[in-house]
């Protein structure tokens, strides 16, 4: 785990190897990974994510982000999803929505994060 802080915000990156965020790995279990470092921002690259979560009729996406936010903690999605969002509306119309509302975010890499941070 790569801990950093930015602008106040303790932001906890993943590695993009261990456990699939939504198969194996819950909202609950990520949060407890992170637990010590106290994040405000936990970073998930998107070769953590289980198989079905960009498929939003599976709602592993949405449980997953709704459980972040009882946790109040901010969840980012990094990584290419260009072909999963150009291949569904749904999908299209989520990521732009959650990255409209700003609190979790899609960011293609680290320095997209920084730059939508501020």
């Amino acid at each position: 785990m790569n801990i950093i802080k930015h602008k106040g915000l303790v932001i906890c990156e993943l590695p993009p190897h261990g456990g699939l965020l939504g198969g194996d790995l819950s909202a609950p279990d990520l949060i407890g990974e992170a637990y010590q470092a106290d994040p405000d921002i936990i970073v998930v690259p998107v070769s953590r994510l289980a198989p079905g979560f960009l498929d939003l009729s599976t709602r592993i996406a949405g449980e997953v982000f709704q459980k972040m936010e009882q946790y109040s903690r901010r969840l980012v999605i990094q990584g290419d999803i260009a072909a999963e969002v150009a291949a569904s509306k749904a999908l299209h119309d989520f990521v732009y929505e959650t990255n409209r509302r700003g609190h979790h975010l899609f960011v293609a890499d680290h320095e997209s994060l920084i730059a939508r941070l501020g």
